[in-house]
């Protein structure tokens, strides 16, 4: 950087000898630094209580799209829409047409109807007796009812107040008993439950995080720094979150990934730090030099790994999902905190504490801990095609059940099977011949010829696979027949008519979305729009999954700046990005394996649905990828060390290697085990989150630091560092090094 004072050019000091300023402002000013921490701390705990109350669960919509249009044209033009609550009646005794159950079916409805937030409210009992909402052995029928408004409201407002007083176990004076379903039940009960998961595997992860500390470091109060860098990281990126959750929303979900990822980056970060620390003390510096110097050297390398992390997850803003976009805010959130944490307040925290942090007099340096991994890196050099072929095969088959990826949709199996509002659900599901909950929508946007036109198109929608009846204003058709009149007054408004498409239960539990693509292929006599549960679903998915190679394309790149910055070559990132992506494919290959093909979900306790939420992956790989150019940053910067002050590659990897590599795996490890603790979750994306990424970062910070790069760096030689002269110019004018 060049600065222009008085005429004079001068060069601006480079960013590491202005961090090295910031070591020695904190050296002198570590008290005040230690007492506004603290005080921050207590203030942001606030804010963090706070936050955690406004998470929400958001939907799983698709702006803009035609599912979305379809919904605005319903509620405008007919009042209605799809149905967000279902309660499931029983017959106490007899079956649901036995006359004191119909009373008291029809009061439950009635009652239904005039909630406070419900616009609409119908029953087995009210619509003429449909067999679409009737079991097969005549015990259940449903109440169903639309509530429209934002999640949190209907959730949790709405929702609490309404069924507080009708599903205590029975109604009707114990005639009936009534239980809860549908969607935003579903996502309601998921809210708790995913909390409950946060509160069981921290009360796991902490104490074991500070026996592996205690293990590495061999200091109790060089262990607690770590778990405190840690605890800050959390509690400020949640005092972060509480801003964000004033213009958008945030799922409950990014509180999971907040705490998870909190945790371990703190650690990471704070490691890096004390290990350079000690390492700085042994050179012969003196205490207060060498928190300086571990501010100048590793605080560099925490900088460019929170950098790295934080362009990964912020692509995620990039999608108009308030879903994926909450991980977003949480990851940007997370890195600063762990940053500011292992930068700024560690340091102060090292001048104060001084040898009480570092080994006792007798023991072994860190260093020695390396000898492992520098003969590793060493064997691996001398045969890297050997050591580097056989890893990329292993992974490679480790990443192949990937291949089968198939694309779904969540529904109540996220919950686990004692869940109420999925044992609600299951019950419809195997009980019911069709589900009129689930129904497609299908709404003209045109004029509308007349009844012929519109009795024709419902019978051709009723032949589809999958359909079990279409009902309209021109009746009711199965299979091509008329079978009813059905309800011409509730089809037809003064704009046009609008269709309900009721698929089957077995079509809804196999492919809901292959359904909403038959529908929109049969051609309409009038201009039509489809909408609905099922085509929400497949309107989400569709644009989550068109979106990918851009998403992807995009965080791809800006990495790979980040890395040219930081070594000024052009393969290293080339490179970097093809080990990462080889990591993350045992990753995928991993949560195909178990929770797409069903493998281990006894031991797990989740049901497989035979496909994965694209939303999900997406999250992960974004995480992941993330992650691993943590890791690639640390490793790197060790390495280009060495290499600056040498030149030589080879001896720049297996001295990098030794001095880098103990403490990445202690990183990853605990790192993973934050995440791997998730497995005991109850909820299944949850789970996902912990198992997926507890994969990826083991595989990271083992097989492929350990041995893919050392064979790849041997192999590429000189190579590494190579660069076209422009972009040698250009890294010499804005790459940061030191």
């Amino acid at each position: 950087m060049i600065m222009r004072i008085d005429g004079l050019v001068r060069q601006a000091p480079p960013a590491p000898a202005l961090l090295r300023r910031l070591g020695y402002t904190l050296v002198r000013r570590r008290r005040a630094v230690m007492v506004l921490s603290l005080l921050a701390t207590l203030g942001m705990g606030l804010l963090a209580a706070q936050a955690v109350a406004g998470f929400s669960l958001a939907r799983f919509e698709a702006p803009g799209s035609e599912s979305d249009r379809a919904a605005g044209e319903l509620a405008r033009r007919f009042g209605t829409g799809s149905v967000d609550l279902v309660l499931l009646v029983t017959a106490g005794k007899g079956d649901v047409d036995a006359p004191a159950v119909t009373a008291a079916g029809r009061e439950l409805t009635r009652k239904v109807a005039a909630a406070e937030g419900v616009a609409e409210a119908a029953s087995y009992w009210t619509r003429g007796n449909p067999v679409t909402l009737r079991s097969r052995d005549g015990r259940h029928a449903l109440v169903v009812a639309r509530i429209p408004g934002d999640a949190d409201t209907v959730r949790s407002r709405i929702l609490p107040a309404l069924l507080s007083g009708i599903t205590a176990g029975t109604a009707g004076g114990g005639v009936i008993e009534v239980r809860a379903g549908g969607g935003e039940e579903v996502f309601r009960q998921t809210v708790p439950l995913a909390r409950q998961d946060f509160v069981r595997a921290e009360l796991v992860i902490f104490p074991l995080a500070f026996v592996l500390l205690l293990f590495l470091l061999r200091r109790p109060l060089a262990a607690l720094l770590p778990l405190a860098a840690g605890v800050f990281a959390m509690v400020t990126a949640l005092a972060l979150l509480r801003g964000v959750l004033a213009f958008a929303d945030v799922s409950t979900f990014a509180l999971n990934l907040t705490l998870a990822m909190g945790l371990g980056l703190g650690i990471d970060y704070a490691l890096f730090v004390i290990s350079r620390f000690r390492e700085e003390v042994r050179a012969g510096h003196d205490l207060h030099e060498a928190v300086a110097l571990s501010v100048e050297r590793a605080g560099r390398t925490v900088v460019f790994s929170g950098v790295t992390v934080a362009a990964s997850m912020a692509v995620l803003l990039a999608l108009p999902f308030d879903f994926l976009r909450s991980f977003a805010y949480a990851g940007i959130a997370v890195v600063a905190g762990g940053v500011a944490g292992a930068v700024v307040v560690l340091p102060a925290i090292l001048a104060a504490a001084g040898h009480r942090v570092l080994p006792r007099p007798g023991r072994a340096p860190d260093g020695a801990s390396g000898g492992f991994w520098h003969r590793l890196a060493v064997r691996v050099m001398r045969r890297p095609v050997l050591y580097g072929g056989a890893a990329t095969l292993v992974l490679l088959l480790l990443g192949s059940p990937f291949l089968g990826l198939r694309f779904g949709v969540a529904d109540d199996r996220i919950l686990p099977a004692s869940a109420p509002a999925r044992q609600t659900q299951e019950v419809i599901r195997q009980e019911f011949p069709a589900e009129e909950t689930d129904a497609l929508q299908v709404v003209s946007a045109g004029p509308v010829a007349g009844a012929a036109e519109v009795g024709g198109y419902a019978a051709a929608l009723s032949r589809l696979p999958g359909v079990a009846q279409v009902d309209s204003a021109a009746g009711s058709f199965s299979r091509g027949a008329r079978v009813g009149d059905g309800e011409p007054a509730r089809f037809t408004g003064p704009e046009g008519t609008w269709l309900s498409v009721v698929p089957t239960a077995e079509l809804m539990e196999a492919d809901p979305v292959r359904l909403v693509e038959q529908v929109r292929s049969v051609r309409a006599p009038f201009a039509v729009l489809v909408g609905g549960y099922p085509a929400e679903l497949a309107d989400y998915r569709a644009s989550v999954v068109d979106r990918l190679p851009s998403v992807l394309g995009l965080m791809l790149a800006v990495t790979s700046v980040i890395l040219f910055l930081m070594t000024g070559s052009v393969l290293i990132p080339i490179k970097a990005m093809v080990l990462n992506l080889l990591g993350l494919a045992v990753m995928f290959g991993a949560l195909v394996w178990v929770y797409q093909d069903g493998n281990l979900s006894s031991l797990l306790g989740f049901t497989p649905t035979g496909s994965l939420d694209p939303g999900i992956p997406i999250l992960m790989f974004c995480v992941a990828y993330g992650l691993s150019m943590d890791y690639e940053v640390f490793v790197l910067s060790r390495i280009k060390e060495e290499y600056d002050r040498t030149g030589d590659t080879a001896a720049a990897v297996a001295a990098g290697m030794r001095r880098g590599a103990p403490i990445i795996t202690a990183a990853g490890a605990i790192l993973g085990l934050s995440f791997a603790v998730y497995a005991t979750a109850e909820v299944v994306f949850v789970q996902m989150l912990g198992v997926g990424m507890a994969v990826a970062i083991l595989v990271d910070a083992t097989v492929i630091r350990a041995i893919l790069v050392p064979a790849s760096m041997r192999l590429a030689g000189p190579a590494n560092w190579w660069a076209p002269p422009f972009l040698r110019r250009l890294h010499r004018r804005v790459g940061l090094s030191g």
